[in-house]
């Protein structure tokens, strides 16, 4: 679409450096109405602290908050969780939270008879791709326009030299400008002196949601986590896992684009929720369901992370994933310590472990039956060595 044809854009909108430029800029170089929506994603309501009077001031005809908690939990990360699905370690906390936005982007779209969606991905990214593909997948007629691809800024420097030229107020500065991330589920941290893999990440100075393991409290902290169906639905307490230490990630990842980037992560509840499922699984999902479902976790986690939430096979992995949930139910006891989750115990009404066949004690288990079975097992590797035999090896 032509820029002249754009005559309404609605522009994912956070308040931060490339957002804040973005509505002038779309406004002298598109000349279209710009209608700001922010996406709460759980990001905190500071977030939301005086966004609309800075989206008017800089230009947007008006401000939406899009409220997504809701369906973000449920209808993104549940369904992340029940599958496993982790990319490179990473917990997919961007990944999962771009499509909600990105679909909300939509129906503003739509209820505003706009032509157009903008974001302020950068080129290098991933998120310019789960943007765009949610976008493709639930309105193809609409345009998309990726300043980062058009503007002639190159840096985020440049793009601070932007809004000082357009008096447009920032809350960072070049000394503190860290990329982050925010939502109820993560905290990413990327650029500056992490940018370089080989340098440590001051923790101190980089952690918001949690504390580093050295600084944790010197107790264990004990806690139980209930299950229905693979879904967490009980806790003893309250939110304890960043104040242990919990789901620090320092990683170096594979880009969709193909580059490679340096971040530190902070998923401590995601962290905890992930290792009780698994805990819960490991005694509920027979052998051959689980080992496959950790096959189906790596592939479902690309599709999350390269965009492709609203595509056949994510929704058929969901079916699969669906039906092993089904006898995972119970309780996990855990205790977390300086960083690490140390698993205490774990029931469920479905629990496939027989207490009387594993027990070294004496049992209706008949030992005489494991001679027959590991001769028909290891049958092929007693044919190969009579061969090799045969021909003199």
């Amino acid at each position: 679409m032509a820029k002249q044809q754009v005559k309404k854009a609605v522009l994912a909108y956070s308040g931060g450096l490339d957002t804040s430029i973005i509505i002038p800029w779309l406004k002298e170089n598109y000349g279209c109405e710009v209608i700001a929506m922010a996406a709460d994603v759980g990001q905190g309501a500071e977030e939301f602290e005086g966004l609309e009077a800075k989206a008017l001031a800089t230009g947007a005809s008006k401000l939406y908050i899009a409220d997504i908690k809701d369906e973000y939990v449920s209808d993104f990360i549940w369904p992340t969780l029940k599958a496993g699905a982790r990319y490179e370690g990473y917990l997919l906390g961007t990944s999962t939270a771009r499509p909600p936005i990105a679909k909300a982007l939509v129906e503003i779209a739509r209820q505003e008879g706009a032509d157009a969606i903008a974001h302020g991905c950068t080129g290098k990214g991933n998120d310019q791709v789960r943007f765009e593909l949610t976008v493709q997948a639930l309105a193809p007629d609409l345009a998309v326009i990726a300043p980062w691809r058009e503007w002639d800024i190159k840096s985020r420097e440049d793009a601070i030299d932007y809004a000082e030229a357009h008096n447009v107020p920032l809350k960072i500065t070049r000394q503190t400008n860290y990329s982050k991330d925010k939502n109820l589920w993560h905290l990413s941290h990327e650029g500056l002196d992490i940018e370089d893999p080989a340098n440590e990440p001051d923790l101190e100075k980089i952690l918001e949601l949690g504390v580093s393991p050295q600084t944790a409290p010197d107790a264990a902290c004990a806690l139980t986590l209930g299950f229905e169906q693979g879904i967490p639905v009980s806790l003893n307490g309250e939110r304890l896992g960043g104040a242990n230490g919990v789901g620090i990630l320092n990683l170096v990842e594979n880009r969709l684009v193909g580059m490679k980037s340096h971040g530190v992560y902070e998923t401590p509840g995601g962290t905890i929720l992930y290792h009780a499922h698994e805990v819960l699984e490991s005694i509920t999902l027979d052998k051959e369901t689980q080992h496959f479902k950790q096959h189906a976790a790596l592939r479902y986690a690309e599709l999350v992370y390269n965009g492709q939430w609203y595509t056949p096979l994510r929704e058929a992995l969901d079916a699969f994933v669906d039906k092993t949930q089904e006898p995972v139910s119970g309780e996990v006891r855990l205790k977390l310590y300086k960083g690490n989750i140390i698993t205490c115990g774990v029931t469920s009404p479905n629990t496939l472990y027989d207490l009387d066949i594993a027990s070294f004690g004496e049992s209706d288990y008949d030992h005489a039956d494991a001679a027959g079975f590991i001769n028909l097992y290891g049958l092929p590797v007693k044919i190969a060595a009579q061969a090799r035999r045969k021909r003199g090896q």
